[in-house]
């Protein structure tokens, strides 16, 4: 019984540190976990140094939280492993899957040009200090000089940095003057001031997610799928971290998960419509339904 305490407390915490939250009911549900358990095992977390995170009804585990930080700096690359890793792997065969996959993973994570320009590398570095000390202190900063590429412009933003994102390449806060959630890339900023001035919106605080279709967005469509041989073999090798939320029942392989987009998921049950059935997914089926219509209309013009 030991070892299944133990065991749930892993589950718990590797699902409280992906890049998404969970209200109490959906951990339940997927640990399959009473609620008073549930949140014994998060008083337990708070005593061992863990930052909790609750945003509304959503709970989270904060990456700077002691042991989590202790661990990214025992299984990170150095900056060299990492040019050395992205070098073998540029004079790979691109067409193998496994190749492509640890491509996508790296190019998630690390900002090449950042890591190959030393005077690059020096500015990223204090502008993710300033906005580590920022969360951290829970205070507004001004990005200087910010060069959008949707407006073009380039100006000057005062926001409330609250998550850093993809290996701190990207920073999720809440812009004062437009009251919006954003994401920013750090690359665009050409400097970042540190303000006296606390939070004045954490309830606006809204996080951002990715599925595994590389879709964002700052809410969750949930998606069932039941899946034969082919389909569940192109789903793992195209896209690996589904494997966490595929179940099997001896014949077929049910994919319950949830999305940012119906784009990505869309495409890939389209492109493989007579090995899939959508399982209690509306707004999916909807979704693929229209797309197939449309593309039957355009045929028959």
């Amino acid at each position: 019984m030991r070892h299944d305490k133990l065991g749930l407390q892993l589950e718990l915490l590797l699902l409280l540190t992906e890049n998404r939250q969970w209200t109490v009911e959906q951990i339940c549900q997927k640990l399959h976990i009473q609620k008073r358990n549930l949140y014994y095992y998060l008083d337990f977390f708070r005593g061992a140094d863990f930052n909790i995170v609750k945003h509304g009804a959503y709970y989270s585990i904060s990456r700077d939280s002691k042991f989590i930080s202790r661990l990214c700096d025992i299984v990170k690359f150095s900056e060299d492993e990492i040019m050395l890793i992205k070098r073998l792997l540029d004079e790979s065969d691109n067409s193998n899957m496994l190749v492509r996959s640890l491509k996508q993973k790296l190019m998630r994570f690390y900002d090449f040009n950042i890591i190959g320009d030393e005077q690059l590398r020096l500015r990223h570095a204090k502008i993710v200090s300033t906005m580590y000390e920022a969360i951290r202190s829970q205070q507004m900063v001004v990005i200087h000089n910010y060069s959008s590429a949707h407006s073009g412009s380039v100006t000057d933003r005062i926001i409330e940095p609250f998550l850093l994102m993809n290996g701190n390449r990207d920073i999720r806060a809440y812009e004062i003057k437009s009251k919006m959630n954003k994401t920013f890339r750090l690359s665009r900023m050409e400097s970042v001031t540190l303000l006296d001035e606390k939070w004045l919106c954490r309830s606006e605080h809204r996080q951002i997610y990715t599925d595994i279709f590389n879709f964002a967005s700052e809410d969750l469509i949930p998606v069932t799928l039941r899946l034969d041989q082919l389909s569940y073999n192109v789903l793992v090798e195209e896209f690996p971290l589904a494997e966490k939320d595929i179940t099997s029942d001896g014949e077929h392989w049910l994919y319950n998960s949830h999305v940012c987009s119906l784009k990505g998921i869309g495409r890939f049950v389209i492109g493989l419509y007579d090995h899939i059935e959508i399982i209690n997914s509306p707004e999916l089926e909807d979704y693929v339904c229209r797309k197939l219509q449309l593309f039957s209309e355009k045929r028959s013009v």
